[in-house]
């Protein structure tokens, strides 16, 4: 059914000439995205040339060879061209036989499948080129193929057009956080912007800041509960019903049956991927029930500091400094109470929490309809596969 299957690779993370190009790279940790329209990393033209890295295109489909807890056997379509590593196996279809879309939802209905798969074939636990091409295809015409696709997409495009949204109010309470605290823009007693319609600004260890605001630590303003993390093995989750999220440094790794932490978090990569390519840490912004492992810092806001807070505070600071170890990353908790930030006036942060509270709880809102899309997917995508409802 189909044209091509293949692995990529990973050019030499040593040498800085192949990183940080215009060519986007895909990693197996991004199958956690139902699609690709971008890539956490880019490579450049000599990164290609000098690598086993292959190109996948737009339209075909990925799969997780590889990865951690949930990771392996993840499934994720391609609305880009993009290379690929060495942990994900690339599909392109012949559209004359198959539909690609018809595709993608089958093998992504089959996570369970090809997880035993992988167990079955493999010591480490790994999908093989040769696994997914003897794969069996249970193949209706190509106008029901079409069919079936299309009323998938149509929840698809639904939960992409919500994400979209989410990014966009989070850059609105990103944009309004680095006026008011990073540019020290916010409304004066008339309205206006306080630093250039000529609000006093004194001195501090940190630069000017505005007066009546002091120097504090990040433990004046977060609680740190790392305390009350428990890491389960991947044999202990693999033995939990798949209920509550089980969150790691960067994202979610996998479902279990019981929770440790309840409401909105902010959690923050500990070890492993801690930061990004500019500096700033790997966040999530989380709420409901869920579970956390050992490798993610767990915050809440403290005293007048909300959650949002602390998230849009972190995230437009630079923690390069903080990062210790030079084969394992790790930001400790020493460190990351010693960061100093301005703290503004009460008055101050109780207005900005109003703002933030309200866009995050719409972003909140969105995710959960999300999650009741993914849910009517995930009952209507084994009966159209299998014919049990008649798409005519």
């Amino acid at each position: 059914m189909c044209e091509n299957i293949f692995s990529g690779g990973t050019p030499s993370t040593k040498n800085t000439n192949y990183w940080n190009g215009s060519i986007p790279w895909l990693s197996s940790g991004e199958t956690r995205n139902n699609f690709i329209n971008s890539t956490e990393k880019t490579i450049t033209l000599d990164g290609v040339n000098n690598s086993s890295t292959k190109l996948a295109k737009k339209g075909d489909i990925v799969i997780a060879s590889a990865g951690q807890g949930y990771t392996r056997g993840q499934t994720s379509f391609c609305n880009i061209d993009t290379y690929i590593n060495q942990s994900l196996i690339a599909i392109r279809t012949n559209n004359a036989k198959i539909h690609n879309k018809y595709l993608y939802y089958n093998l992504k209905g089959r996570y369970d499948e090809l997880r035993q798969l992988s167990d079955g074939h493999s010591i480490r636990g790994s999908l093989t080129t040769k696994i997914i091409k003897d794969l069996v295809i249970k193949l209706p015409s190509l106008e029901e193929q079409e069919k079936i696709a299309n009323i998938l997409s149509s929840l698809d495009d639904k939960i992409e057009l919500n994400n979209e949204m989410n990014k966009t109010l989070e850059e609105m309470a990103q944009s309004i956080y680095k006026r008011w605290f990073v540019d020290f823009e916010f409304p004066n007693e008339d309205g206006q912007p306080y630093k250039s319609s000529g609000g006093e600004m004194v001195e501090s260890e940190l630069g000017m800041i505005p007066k009546g605001w002091e120097v504090g630590s990040f433990s004046d303003i977060s609680e740190i509960l790392d305390s009350k993390r428990i890491p389960l093995s991947k044999r202990e989750r693999e033995k939990r019903a798949n209920i509550y999220p089980y969150y790691g440094a960067a994202s979610l790794m996998d479902y279990v049956d019981d929770y440790i932490f309840e409401g909105i978090h902010v959690l923050m990569g500990e070890d492993g991927t801690v930061i990004d390519k500019d500096g700033f840490p790997i966040l999530q912004y989380v709420g409901g029930k869920f579970w956390v492992n050992n490798h993610a810092h767990v915050l809440k806001g403290k005293n007048e500091f909300s959650n949002e807070f602390v998230y849009l505070y972190l995230s437009n600071t630079n923690v390069t400094h903080l990062v210790t170890g030079a084969v394992q990353p790790k930001i400790n908790q020493k460190n990351l109470t010693s960061l100093k930030l301005p703290i503004p006036d009460k008055n101050m942060t109780v207005k900005f929490n109003s703002l933030a509270k309200n866009i995050f709880e719409y972003i909140y809102e969105i995710r959960q309809e999300n999650k009741k899309l993914e849910e009517i997917r995930s009952i209507l995508l084994p009966v159209l596969m299998n014919g049990t409802i008649n798409i005519k």
